[in-house]
């Protein structure tokens, strides 16, 4: 019997005790953070939109024959002080540093992409050889937009200046003035890997460092597959491709952290909220089975 969404505060229609977060080993962090978006305004839905449609799955995977809801899946509050980027940033930085000092997996659930930027902050101090992995549309590499550094333009700018190893996959937008800003092997544009074979997967985690935050721009999806978001744009990642290449990251390399953000819910359809919702508990699942 699934509960009512509306009555939902945690991820999943389980057991309250594996959402417990002395029981858990992943919390999710809420981040509804729309501040610097600049086309469709809605992000700061996403998070609860994706904890209301995971109430529509199944928590066995049959792909993997497991359930990993098992190892526990805590629920953050969602995060409050979001007055500005920098206090947003800010805020994140301060929840993800405290779980992991609790030894949890952290994802967070977004908002807009500026939200990456405290997490990946919080894992570059952790772990030094860092690299970042952007699934996303955009190459996000502008030095500041919009007046602010933390813009959701930015994200992987502020990675690189932390001193990250961005690898960059399904980009099909750069602006002019982001192209000092790519390393050309370690980005790898949507219409060169599209309607290719699977070798550019191996590829891009050969670009990797041993530890991986994950950050997926929902849009880096073609918007046939999900539409539900700010900037969609035409020619993404098909859904069975982003989940072979994301088994291979995880099989090869040790994922320290995730995100999963820019779900900009509609009203007239929660299909692009339960794809949202079925790719954070995906990842849970292939941390599960690869770890």
């Amino acid at each position: 019997m699934k509960k009512n969404p509306k009555e939902t505060d945690y991820f999943l229609d389980m057991e309250e005790e594996f959402a417990q977060e002395r029981n858990a080993r992943y919390v999710l962090i809420p981040v509804p953070y729309d501040g610097t978006s600049t086309f469709v305004k809605g992000a700061d839905q996403g998070p609860r939109a994706i904890i209301e449609a995971s109430d529509s799955l199944e928590l066995y995977d049959v792909m993997y024959d497991t359930e990993a809801y098992t190892a526990g899946i805590c629920t953050d509050r969602p995060l409050l002080d979001l007055s500005s980027p920098e206090a947003m940033v800010e805020s994140v930085y301060q929840r993800v540093k405290y779980f992991q000092e609790l030894h949890k997996m952290v994802g967070l659930l977004g908002g807009e992409h500026s939200v990456s930027v405290g997490a990946i902050r919080a894992m570059k101090e952790k772990y030094p050889n860092l690299s970042v992995l952007q699934i996303d549309a955009h190459a996000d590499l502008r030095d500041e937009y919009h007046g602010s550094p933390y813009n959701h333009a930015c994200v992987m700018r502020r990675a690189q200046t932390m001193g990250a190893h961005v690898v960059q996959v399904g980009v099909r937008s750069v602006e002019a003035a982001e192209k000092q800003h790519v390393v050309r092997e370690n980005m790898f544009y949507a219409h060169e890997i599209v309607e290719k074979d699977d070798a550019w997967m191996w590829q891009a985690c050969d670009r990797l460092t041993d530890e991986v935050y994950l950050t997926v721009d929902l849009d880096g999806l073609d918007p046939s597959v999900l539409p539900a978001t700010g900037t969609p744009l035409p020619g993404g990642l098909g859904w069975y491709q982003l989940l072979r290449f994301l088994e291979l990251v995880v099989r090869t390399k040790k994922v320290v952290g995730f995100d999963v953000v820019e779900l900009c819910p509609s009203p007239d359809s929660v299909v692009s909220d339960v794809l949202a919702a079925t790719l954070v508990y995906r990842i849970i699942t292939l941390l599960e089975v690869f770890k």
